[in-house]
């Protein structure tokens, strides 16, 4: 063993969006801090699409997720602008809202069921004829029997994002080590940091574990504290608007198209986004045919035009998900250990509640109002027959991309 040096008040292992905010605003509030990943700004940033859809992705039995949604939605435009400063570098953030349509009755009435429940949340939805619908956007299939207007569901651009909070990191002071961490240090009954694959030591006071569907797999960590996240796969592919065809779509559409979700995500630079798969299939990120087929059936039937588009990337990554699809924020049962995983769909919209969260907890010890529903001690240990509670860490690979 060697260490590499003084000691950080804070270690942040995990590199994505989620640890990089972490690390960023401990930072600003005055803690020595450093982020331990082989490729910061890598995982997520590289597969998700950016959607901040806190109105349109509300699932019945997620009223508590959608006030944590709804905090983290209200912070981006000052966290755009901050960030931006802080950096130097655009995000990509666009407030052109959502458009989230019907192709058949069954649709329709499951679209219908959706506007109910934001309606009864006190969410601001408008519900839209099919013709409404394709007069906002003429690209839209004919067949469209109707829709909501969601003008408060924005996006951001995660490949901006995740360089703009490296260099802010950068600029705050951050330490980054660019290597992979192999497990938790435990001394005197707490967390005290962390040791490299290359046994480099990192001690600090407090560890915050941030390494999305891969934070259960990190040795050394007491079977109590393993946090219960799995991966969930999704593929996404990548399509380049020539000039000619622009302007393409002016925001955001979603579908429900024969019962399966596809959205179309345009960027001001001519990238249309078109995802997701929702695959359980634990750590396989291969894309399929099968995959790349039912993307694109699904959005030519929403927008048959897309067809004409060049299709420029395919790529699949794995969603962190908890056992109730809600992230796991603040301290754990080990004392100096913290959680920030487990955001499943929603870690690019909660980036911005995320970092003020775990900033609050590392300077107080406390989590903040806003935190305290997905506290990890949430969910109790469920030890197997053996006296340990399988992880992730059983059967996940030696290294996998991340989305967070």
């Amino acid at each position: 063993m060697r260490s590499a040096g003084e000691s950080s008040d804070v270690l942040v292992v995990g590199g994505g969006l989620i640890g990089l905010v972490t690390a960023w605003r401990s930072a600003q509030r005055g803690l020595s801090t450093t982020l331990a990943d082989p490729e910061p700004g890598g995982g997520a940033a590289r597969v998700a699409a950016g959607m901040l859809a806190a109105v349109t992705e509300l699932h019945h039995g997620e009223q508590t997720l959608l006030a944590l949604n709804l905090a983290s939605a209200r912070r981006y435009p000052a966290f755009v602008a901050e960030l931006e400063e802080a950096s130097g570098r655009t995000t990509g953030f666009r407030t052109c809202g959502t458009l989230s349509v019907a192709l058949d009755s069954d649709d329709r009435a499951q679209l219908r069921e959706l506007h109910a429940l934001q309606r009864r949340s006190g969410l601001d939805s408008e519900w839209l004829s099919g013709r409404e619908c394709r007069r906002l956007e003429p690209m839209l299939a004919p067949g469209v029997r109707g829709g909501l207007r969601v003008d408060g569901d924005h996006q951001v651009d995660p490949r901006r994002l995740a360089p703009a909070l490296v260099t802010a990191c950068e600029r705050a002071g951050v330490r980054f080590r660019r290597a992979r961490v192999q497990r938790l240090r435990v001394a005197g009954g707490r967390a005290a940091g962390a040791v490299l694959a290359d046994g480099t030591e990192l001690p600090a006071g407090q560890v915050v574990l941030a390494g999305g569907s891969l934070s259960g797999r990190l040795e050394g960590l007491p079977e109590a504290v393993v946090p219960p996240v799995r991966p969930v796969k999704g593929q996404v592919l990548r399509l380049t608007v020539p000039s000619a065809y622009a302007p393409f779509l002016s925001r955001t559409v979603r579908a429900v198209v024969r019962g399966s979700q596809v959205y179309l995500v345009p960027r001001v630079d001519g990238e249309l986004v078109v995802g997701a798969t929702t695959e359980e299939l634990g750590w396989d990120t291969t894309v399929t045919a099968g995959g790349v087929y039912e993307l694109l059936r699904d959005a030519h039937a929403l927008v048959p035009g897309i067809t004409e588009l060049p299709l420029t990337e395919t790529r699949a990554g794995l969603r962190p998900a908890s056992p109730d699809n809600a992230p796991l924020l603040g301290p754990t049962a080990l004392p100096g250990l913290h959680l920030a995983t487990g955001h499943h769909r929603n870690g690019v919209l909660l980036t911005p509640v995320t970092g003020d969260v775990m900033a609050h907890v590392l300077t107080t010890g406390e989590l903040p109002e806003a935190g305290r529903p997905f506290a990890p001690q949430r969910f109790a240990p469920a030890p197997s027959g053996n006296g340990r509670r399988p992880s992730p860490a059983d059967t996940a690979p030696a290294t996998q991309e991340q989305p967070a």
